[in-house]
């Protein structure tokens, strides 16, 4: 149940964006998602949309989510390789002296918004990538 947890966290922050940045209305917002983030992705997209009706600039809002894939490092042969089918001991060698490297990200990597500047007719639609 941690994602209704990271979704307020998600929305809190895209509110506090939307403020500096003087968004008025954000129509896709692109999250990379670890493959072993431990965040179940069907769950999550129904607590973004029952949680983003409670802001005004995610209302009409969609969410996209991109898996990262999971890769861990062996410190005994300095080999990567794939965490979800080899887990936490080194195919190669057998060592368990491994470390995820990534897979357990929840990243905003794309923002598709609309400004005040946009509404006044300076700019068309805008895409912020963040990390």
């Amino acid at each position: 149940m941690h994602e209704m947890g990271i979704v307020t966290h998600l929305a809190k922050t895209l509110d506090e964006l939307a403020a500096e940045q003087k968004i008025v209305k954000i129509g896709k917002v692109t999250l990379q998602v670890g493959e072993v983030s431990g965040i179940m992705t069907d769950y999550f997209v129904d607590c973004w949309d029952y949680f983003k009706v409670r802001h005004t600039v995610l209302k009409d809002s969609t969410l996209e989510l991109e898996t990262l894939p999971a890769v861990t490092f062996c410190d005994n042969c300095k080999k990567n390789y794939e965490t979800v089918k080899y887990g936490r001991t080194c195919p190669y060698c057998g060592s368990g002296e491994t470390w995820l490297i990534t897979g357990n990200e929840c990243i905003i990597k794309q923002i598709e918004a609309e400004t005040e500047d946009d509404r006044n007719g300076e700019k068309n639609v805008r895409t912020d990538e963040m990390r």
